[in-house]
This record gives structure tokens, C-alpha cells and sequence, in this order.
């Protein structure tokens, strides 16, 4: 399984560019899964409906399972940053698992910065980030001289990319590196 993360500020076009890798990524025949953080407390279940009934009654865990898909809806005991390897665990085996956020996760990420928002890079200060997704390269705050630069608006080459770079999003469970 391959492990790439994508990182960057609220509204710079994340999820847009990694719907377009999904679906370049499914294309070249790769099943894809994908972690998404929110810092937003959010609830995909409905008032009133039974699963949300059980929750309100005090159940930990609810699957909702029917013949065409599940959903795991999971209470914390205590609110905390989830950790993403324990999320990528909880997965079915795939070819690659994207994720969207977790910007200190120990994965190799592609940074997604948008010129327009005037957004701090996160680059020169994080080592995990091998690759910088981009409307406007010219615009880069810091250039990066070492780091490839691709096309924010083409999400068929970003996935040609990381197709190419292949072994080194490998996953090993490994947080340190």
C-alpha cells in the first residue's frame, strides 16, 4: 500500500485536486481509499434516525451496513487529534491511500498552495513535504529549489507523478520516517 498525504490551509483546493487524482489514480486501474481531517466537529448521521438514536442512547460504536456500502460512526471518550497511522490501520487494503490534512503526520506529503490566498509555505520547515502543488509557481513565497513543483490545476499530472515515484510512498507503519 502507498501513502501520500496532501497538506495545506483551508480553502487553497485540496479536496478538488485529490478528487481529480482519485480519479486519475482509479483510471490507471489503482484502488484508491482516503483519510480526510476536519477540524470541524461534523456528524453524518441525521437527528432522528436510528443510528443517531443509538448514539443519543449512549452507544460507543454504530454500523450502519447495507448491501451496497458501511459506516462506522465512532464516539471519543475524549476529544484528541486522531493519529493517522491508526486511521490508515482501520483501512481495507488498497494501492493507495491519500490524505487530506494531517499536515504533521509523519508521511510524505505534496504541499497544496494557492498564490491568491498569500499563505505561509510549509515546505522549508517540514522535511516530509517532497513535492509542492501550485497555481502560480512564480509566486512562491520561498523557492523551492530542491522540490519539484507541480501543476495545482492538473490533477492527472500530479497522479502521473506520484505513479512514477511509485516506491517511495510505501507504507510501512513507520512514524518517524
Amino acid at each position: 500500500m502507498k501513502v501520500v498525504g496532501f497538506c495545506g490551509p483551508s480553502g487553497v483546493g485540496k479536496t478538488t485536486l485529490l478528487e481529480g487524482v482519485i480519479a486519475a489514480l482509479r483510471a490507471h486501474g489503482q484502488a484508491v481509499s482516503v483519510i480526510k481531517h476536519t477540524h470541524k466537529r461534523f456528524d453524518i448521521d441525521q437527528p432522528g434516525k436510528d443510528s443517531w438514536r443509538h448514539r443519543q442512547a449512549g452507544a460507543g460504536e454504530v454500523l450502519l451496513a447495507s448491501s451496497q456500502r458501511l459506516a462506522l460512526l465512532r464516539e471519543l471518550p475524549e476529544a484528541r487529534e486522531p493519529d493517522v497511522h491508526a486511521l490508515i490501520g482501520e483501512l481495507q487494503p488498497v494501492d493507495w491511500v491519500l490524505v487530506e490534512g494531517f499536515k504533521h503526520a509523519a508521511l510524505p506529503k505534496v504541499e497544496v498552495w494557492r498564490a491568491a490566498l498569500g499563505q505561509p509555505v510549509l515546505y522549508p520547515d517540514d522535511a516530509r513535504v517532497i513535492a509542492v502543488a501550485t497555481d502560480d509557481p512564480a509566486a512562491l513565497p520561498v523557492p523551492p529549489s530542491a522540490l519539484p513543483v507541480l501543476p495545482l490545476n492538473s490533477p492527472g499530472a500530479v497522479a502521473d507523478r506520484l505513479l512514477a515515484w511509485g516506491e517511495r510512498f510505501n507504507y510501512t507503519g513507520d512514524t518517524h520516517g
